[in-house]
């Protein structure tokens, strides 16, 4: 069974996280390694919902998480680009989250250009990084 596009939007809103990483990487141009992350975990019971996600984008993997949880991952930069945001774009959160989507979406489009290849764009990324998820109460 396909999932309606309303059902993953409000799944999402809920369970949902997109996440941008800044680890040091000397192996890196600038020494830092830009790591966007589209993400779902549940209980290992409700597996069938993380894989009907990975059905319906195409794309990611669902794995164990920790102990008795699964995550459905996106990270790879041409499925963000291609498959979540023009999702969400066409299917707003209705939560939240949508402001994390909007920050999330402005990184992966700068990593698109290749922003993230230079330190001015490090440092650009790691200020919206700043201001999504927990960042956002501050």
């Amino acid at each position: 069974m396909t999932p309606a596009p309303e059902w993953i939007t409000g799944f999402v809103g809920g369970e949902g996280c997109f996440h941008v990483g800044v680890n040091h990487n000397s192996g890196m141009r600038c020494g830092d390694q830009v790591l966007p992350e589209f993400t779902v975990v549940q209980h290992e019971r409700d597996v069938k919902a993380l894989l009907a996600l990975r059905d319906f984008f195409e794309c990611g993997v669902v794995r164990t998480n920790h102990a008795e949880r699964k995550a459905y991952r996106v990270r790879g930069l041409d499925h963000l680009v291609q498959r979540i945001i023009p999702f969400f774009e066409r299917h707003p959160l209705q939560t939240s989250k949508r402001q994390d989507f909007e920050l999330f979406r402005s990184v992966v489009l700068m990593m698109k250009v290749g922003l993230h290849l230079r330190v001015d764009g490090i440092g650009a990324i790691r200020a919206i990084a700043s201001r999504m998820n927990r960042g956002r109460s501050r």
